[in-house]
């Protein structure tokens, strides 16, 4: 099993941009082995600006992540949203495919935050408005030769996709090669019975992991059952990235959206560097 162990950018800021790329050395120092750019707006990135440059000095392992707001939705009802969705997408894996990312994860179905009562027939319907879409937005990502990981969240953050059994049913639905799934313990821990069970499920369509503790903490400082995810990836083969993936308090949008009401450690670089030595004594 050979895992790169990886950063997500929202641990020290947001947006992220050309202009923070000293980030990306910084992992580096720390001994990271990838790097995982939150987009939140192709636009804040120059085609061969300081973050490509910084990648290039690095070596770190390039990941995009995808950042869904609410007219970021495969599943809304207006058509002018779901359109909107393409063309992010559509930008964000032209970094991807510029950076040598192959993948681009995250809840690409729909828009974060939208959890809501519906009667089946309405479910049914934006069940397949996302499975339309990701059929569209797989066959951008084949052309580009990157893999779209689609991630369940917990039930406080979408009502489409909670669990690896849904992740799977959709991709199946799917059916493209491009179109994968990517879990994050943080989620897996509110909503699954087992996580063991639930890489299992996922097997060979896991393309990317967040390792995420159940506060957003360090991991291995909480209570996700680390020890059935490294089971878990061993058993399924599992040779793509774990990333940690947390918040800053200091950006306060982002601390709204993610509902981060208070340092999860004694700095944000305490919460990568412990966060790596675990998980590098989990799966190496």
């Amino acid at each position: 099993m050979s895992i790169a162990l990886g950063i997500n950018s929202w641990v020290w800021t947001s947006p992220m941009s050309d202009a923070s790329a000293e980030l990306i050395y910084r992992a580096k120092a720390m001994g990271f082995d990838a790097f995982e750019i939150a987009v939140e707006d192709p636009a804040h990135f120059a085609a061969d600006g300081a973050v490509t440059h910084a990648l290039r000095e690095t070596g770190l392992k390039p990941i995009v992540c995808g950042a869904f707001g609410p007219t970021r939705d495969l599943t809304h009802e207006d058509e002018r949203f779901r359109r909107e969705s393409i063309t992010y997408i559509r930008g964000a894996l032209a970094l991807a495919q510029a950076w040598g990312s192959t993948v681009l994860a995250g809840p690409v179905y729909s828009a974060v935050g939208k959890r809501r009562q519906l009667p089946d027939a309405q479910r049914k319907i934006e069940w397949q408005r996302a499975v339309v879409g990701l059929r569209e937005a797989g066959k951008i990502a084949a052309d580009a030769g990157v893999t779209l990981a689609i991630e369940p969240l917990n039930r406080f953050e979408t009502d489409l996709v909670n669990t690896s059994a849904q992740a799977v049913r959709l991709v199946d639905e799917v059916g493209s090669s491009a179109v994968k799934i990517h879990l994050d313990t943080f989620h897996m821990h509110i909503e699954e019975k087992s996580l063991l069970e639930a890489i299992r499920l996922a097997g060979p369509r896991l393309a990317h992991v967040h390792g995420c503790e159940n506060d957003r903490g360090a991991p291995g400082t909480g209570l996700v059952a680390w020890a059935q995810v490294a089971q878990g990836l061993r058993e399924v083969g599992y040779n793509g990235a774990v990333v940690i993936e947390s918040f800053t308090p200091e950006c306060k949008a982002i601390a709204d959206a993610a509902a981060i009401w208070r340092p999860l450690a004694a700095t944000q670089d305490a919460l990568a560097s412990e966060g790596l030595k675990f998980l590098r004594g989990l799966l190496r």
